[in-house]
């Protein structure tokens, strides 16, 4: 499936092969603005400028649970991998919610300006998050406490991911840059330089080959040659 959240409220469930329209979701009163699956693929995770998430049955498109807290709208969220939390951004500060009860469980203070992206590690015990402050900060999940600041970029951070064996992080910024950082210690390892202010990024399950999209329309991929996933990556 896909899913997709528009400036109405609603968000919109496509079937990938046919191109269908299969479900339209209402309840939101502003633009959705992230949207995630639980792993498990039967929940929608979505959140929006109303400073709601909403929980969302895949199958029936019943709202099965609104989270209510953020005092601003939410700018990112991410699921963990058990997909019994999930972790919201909204201004400068992030909310770890219980998705079973609804609860906040903590909340993620540093930035000092907007929060615009968010990744938790495959085994569910960090999160990452990028902002407008120009750094990342990598946080352990179960304590709250902030493990490390990632500090490079000359420009807001928009994207974030986490490779599959979660030994790296891969950020990208309105800087015209992509890099890559070492979980483990914070460092950076890597800086990938393009023409154009990056909006997203995503790594590939050979964690050495990236793509970017930038805010002029374009896709760039990248290959880190002779490089075995975790092994030093030579800037």
């Amino acid at each position: 499936h896909g899913i997709s959240g528009y400036g109405d409220g609603t968000l919109k469930v496509w079937d990938l092969q046919s191109g269908e329209l299969l479900h339209t979701f209402e309840g939101h009163t502003d633009l959705v603005t992230a949207v995630t699956l639980t792993p498990d693929g039967s929940r929608i995770i979505s959140g929006s400028y109303d400073k709601t998430l909403r929980v969302w049955d895949l199958q029936s498109g019943e709202l099965l649970r609104p989270l209510e807290g953020h005092k601003n709208g939410i700018e990112a969220l991410a699921a963990t991998p058990d997909g019994d939390r999930a972790i919201s951004a909204a201004e400068r500060n992030l909310r770890v919610w219980d998705l079973v009860n609804g609860d906040i469980l903590r909340t993620l203070e540093g930035h000092t300006k907007r929060v615009s992206a968010v990744a938790v590690t495959p085994d569910g015990q960090r999160v990452v998050s990028g902002s407008w402050d120009d750094t990342l900060k990598i946080w352990d999940l179960e304590k709250g406490e902030l493990l490390h600041t990632l500090i490079g970029h000359t420009g807001s951070v928009t994207s974030v991911v986490v490779t599959n064996d979660g030994r790296r992080a891969v950020s990208g910024s309105t800087d015209m840059t992509i890099r890559v950082w070492d979980m483990e210690t914070g460092n950076e390892i890597a800086c990938l330089t393009v023409d154009g202010s990056i909006n997203a990024c995503i790594v590939a399950p050979d964690m050495l080959t990236f793509v970017a999209g930038d805010m002029r329309g374009r896709v760039h991929f990248f290959h880190l040659e002779n490089v075995s996933p975790g092994a030093p990556v030579v800037t």
